[in-house]
Parts: structure tokens; sequence; C-alpha cells
């Protein structure tokens, strides 16, 4: 089974000013010559994470990390305004050009899939490959699955410290119900909902329980940029249209790709993944047996790295 990849440190950093008030954090390691390829992290909000570039071989790739508006190292921390699907394709948009790239593989898992995807239906001819995880369409029934009723069967504990927060009247619209708390004037009433909110998600995140990935996720300031931007896009069904990203799917035919899902995945269940799948089906599909959600499970760690061979290697040959 692959491993991640020796630990690297980035050898160019960047602050990149685009729509006020934000600016977004741009790192690059690996080779300054190699296969450009673009981590897409997840949330929407949660920033990436330096084990991020260890998935790639840093004497074959330019690994290119982006904290997206308002996550991670980007500013303002957890900034709504401006914040939405089509401002973040233009932001990679706009990092690709600044960065002098043609054309990059995509390396994205949850939200990060969404985006990935959408960036590619938008500008195909920007897109060498897609090495996604965890699919995640956004479809109003999938934030159901996790934020109302299906993942709470599941975990019924956890979920019962995830509901404590919102008065009982208010339970049969949850994401309405943190919204309010997670953008209220109230400091203190914003981070107490932020955690739960992570925590629950953490919780859920991986088949066998993690610490360190709860841990993770509890972070005052991984939370409140996950929980805040999160519930703000899941009120706003993502910005995308009704199942945009399997409607859209045939303008990814020519692009090579590889879907890695875990069979119990419960943060984004396989179905996500089937149904790109069959509306994309140049893309090979693989079904982790022993993995959930996170990119950090051993499985998925060694599917990923594969997968990304395999895109590069079908990317590079010649056409007819």
């Amino acid at each position: 089974m692959l491993t991640l990849y020796p630990e690297i440190h980035p050898n160019a950093q960047h602050r990149l000013a685009v729509d006020p008030p934000h600016e977004l954090y741009i790192e690059e390691s690996g080779s300054p010559d190699g296969i450009p390829v673009l981590v897409v992290h997840g949330g929407p909000g949660g920033g990436c994470e330096d084990y991020h570039r260890r998935f790639f071989d840093a004497e074959r790739f330019r690994i290119i990390l982006m904290d997206q508006r308002g996550a991670g190292r980007s500013t303002p921390l957890a900034e709504l305004e401006g914040n939405s699907t089509d401002k973040l394709v233009e932001d990679m948009e706009t990092v690709r050009q600044f960065l002098g790239i043609d054309r990059w593989l995509l390396f994205g898992g949850s939200w990060g899939s969404t985006l990935s995807l959408v960036y590619a239906q938008t500008h195909p001819e920007r897109v060498m490959g897609l090495v996604l995880r965890g699919i995640f369409l956004c479809r109003p029934r999938d934030i159901h699955w996790f934020y109302q009723e299906g993942a709470s069967r599941v975990f019924p504990d956890y979920w019962e410290d995830f509901e404590a927060q919102i008065p009982e009247a208010e339970r049969d619209h949850m994401v309405s119900a943190y919204y309010r708390r997670l953008t209220s004037t109230n400091e203190l009433e914003q981070i107490q909902a932020a955690k739960a909110w992570s925590i629950w998600e953490g919780r859920c995140a991986t088949l066998n329980p993690n610490p360190r990935v709860v841990e993770h996720f509890a972070h005052p300031h991984v939370a409140i940029a996950l929980a805040r931007i999160e519930c703000h896009y899941f009120m706003n069904n993502a910005f995308l249209e009704p199942d945009q990203i399997v409607r859209d799917a045939h303008k990814l035919a020519d692009i090579p790709g590889i879907i890695v899902h875990g069979r119990y995945d419960m943060v984004c269940p396989l179905d996500n993944a089937l149904a790109l799948s069959n509306a994309w089906p140049e893309a090979d599909l693989r079904i982790i047996r022993d993995a959930g959600h996170s990119a950090s499970e051993p499985a998925i760690v060694d599917a990923l790295i594969r997968g990304v061979e395999e895109v590069v290697a079908k990317s590079e040959k010649p056409v007819g």
C-alpha cells in the first residue's frame, strides 16, 4: 500500500488580492518546472493542510496549494461577502494566470471535488486531468442527509451533541438554525455553534474514530471558517443550479479522471460518486471498501497516489 511522500516545505509563498476585501494565500512546493497540480481543498472553508503536499512526488510535480476565500491563511478569515462558487472559479483562473500555468492537474476532495468539477466544466481547456475524492454534488438531498436526517441515524450519539446547540422548536431546519447563530453578533454564540458544526463533521469523517482529525476540526481557527462558510453555501444551494454538475458532465468527456470514494463515506454518501460516474463514463470510479470520507485514511491515500500517476499517464498520451 502506498503512503504519503516525505514532508516538504514551500519554496514560494504568495498573497494575491482579488475582490475586496479578499486576499488569497498561495504556496508552491516541489519542482518549479514540474507537472503543475492544484490542491483544491474541502469545506467550503476548510483550508489546505501541510500533508496535502505529500500526495505528489516533489521531484516531478509543481505542487500548488491555495486557500479559498475566507479559509486557512487567506484573509479576512471566515468572510462571507463576495464568497460564492463562481467567485472561487474566477479565483482559480486568476491564480493560474498569476503563476503562468497553461494547463494543470486538479486534485480535490469533498467540496474540493465540487469546485474542481465546476471549474473543469467552465474551463475544460485548462485541465489536464482530475483526481477526485469523496464526491459532493451539493444537491439538496446531499445537504439534507448530513445536516437534517440520514447521518444522524448512523451517528445518533454525535448527532445529539450537534443538535444540542439548537432549541427544539428550530430543529426542523438545522442549517437555517445554525446560520442564525454563525452570523450572530454574539462572538461567543458564533464560536460555540462553529465548534459544534465542525466537530460533527470531523467525528463522521473517518471509518474508524480518529482523535487527530476531530482535534483539527475543533480548532477555533478551522471551525469558525469551516462552519460559517459551509453554512453560507448550503443556505444558497452552493450557488449551483439544480443537478448542475451531473447535467454538465458531458463537458468533461476529454478530460482523464479518477474518482476515489469510500464505501462507508457518511459525509458524502457513495451515491454522489455513482451519479457522477454514470454521467462521466470516461472517468474510472474506485470504490474503497475499507474507508469513509477523509483523505487521510490509508486506503484512500493509496488510491489517490495511484490515481495521480494514472491520470498523468493518460493525459500524456497523444490523441488519435
